[in-house]
């Protein structure tokens, strides 16, 4: 029996947007999803309850932060990601890739690995494909993802080639080591934004025997308007079989992009971090706290929202709570943020099954543009 079970629902008939059904180890769950991030085994200000109550039903982890600190020997002592966290459902681990790309300043690359200095107390460390590997096997995450090289976004040509192929041949030594029982792995696709590249690669790696692919190498510095036009070349041609992931983008209107070419997972910090600078997600765009519009606002952040924040709290209540600088502000908000990110998926897969996902999408983003307050100036 595979560890990763998928088959499509759905399909929409004016896209290539789809509806699916995921089943891993640990958890059963329609496609598309949106997964929170927990770097280091914590979904920042949210206990794990908090998140199971949002609709999540699998979030991400970071192989790097949990290699340095605790440690995945520890983790793996203590049970695993899952109980050391007591999150009740799946998890999909990151390889340590993007944190090779977002510390240059600090590491060395070459076709072995990566040497670096640890950003907490400077100490040399080093991640190769096995050792990604063998930390996702301790850590016994439901997915783990492959070692990759993430260019920047501004590479250029001869650079992006060479990450390429070098994520081709980790992936191929990814492959020869030993997963933890029940763990799916994915392969991750780069490219930057050189077409030809990513359709060469894609083909490279949908030959190899991974559960799942992946799109990386998007969000690093490249133009929005290349990385749609990327993604409707790139969804469409991906294995109909097999999930699709698309790594790191996760503006709202960047999922409805990505879901109508095809794509079915998604991560991004953006909820969650937001949330801390005062900045709610909603179907009417963003909405900026700290405004002083809000101070005396009896209205829920989304009257459209049937959260618990949406429910009980007004816009002048939370404002205050920034103002005051405390700390219930960005939990609250921050759990807002993430039920409208799973409202926004589960209203997809409706649009989807009823074959009018194109208009539910161009209707969706006009909206959010239209009253987006982080467009405005305070009043």
């Amino acid at each position: 029996m595979s560890v990763l079970d998928w088959q499509v629902l759905a399909k929409d008939a004016g896209s290539a947007a789809r509806v699916g059904k995921l089943r891993l180890g640990r958890a059963e769950l329609e496609t598309p999803v949106f997964m929170p991030v927990g770097t280091q085994a914590s979904v920042k200000s949210q206990t794990p309850a908090d998140v199971a109550e949002t609709g999540s039903r699998l979030i991400l982890a970071n192989t790097y932060h949990l290699m340095l600190r605790p440690g995945a020997e520890l983790v793996h002592e203590l049970g695993g990601v899952q109980r050391f966290m007591a999150w009740p459902s799946a998890i999909l681990t990151d390889s340590g890739g993007y944190q090779v790309f977002s510390l240059a300043s600090l590491r060395k690359l070459d076709d072995e690995g990566v040497v670096f200095r640890s950003h907490i107390d400077g100490s040399q460390q080093s991640l190769t494909p096995e050792r990604s590997m063998a930390v996702q096997r301790l850590l016994g995450s439901d997915i783990a993802m492959v070692l990759d090289e993430c260019p920047p976004g501004n590479a250029d040509r001869a650079t992006v080639q060479r990450a390429v192929d070098r994520t081709s041949r980790w992936a191929e030594r990814c492959l020869a080591t030993e997963p933890a029982p029940g763990q799916a792995r994915f392969g991750i696709v780069q490219g930057g934004s050189f077409l030809d590249l990513r359709l060469a690669h894609l083909e490279t790696v949908a030959s190899m025997p991974f559960e799942g692919l992946a799109l990386g190498g998007f969000s690093v510095g490249e133009a929005m308007s290349v990385t749609y036009e990327l993604l409707t070349q790139l969804g469409p041609r991906m294995p109909e079989g097999r999930p699709r992931y698309l790594m790191g983008v996760g503006k709202p209107i960047d999922l409805l992009r990505a879901i109508g070419s095809g794509i079915d997972m998604f991560d991004c910090v953006l909820p969650t971090r937001n949330a801390r600078n005062g900045q709610a997600l909603t179907w009417n765009g963003r909405v900026n706290l700290k405004q002083s519009r809000h101070r005396a606002d009896q209205a829920p952040l989304d009257r459209e929202c049937p959260c618990p924040v949406c429910t009980t709290f007004s816009r002048a209540y939370l404002r205050h709570l920034f103002a005051a600088g405390e700390m219930l502000g960005p939990r609250l908000v921050t759990q807002h943020n993430l039920f409208f990110y799973q409202a926004l998926t589960r209203a997809a897969r409706e649009a989807i099954r009823e074959q009018r996902y194109e208009a539910f999408a161009h209707e969706a983003e006009a909206r959010m543009l239209a009253m987006d307050e982080v467009k405005t100036s305070p009043s």
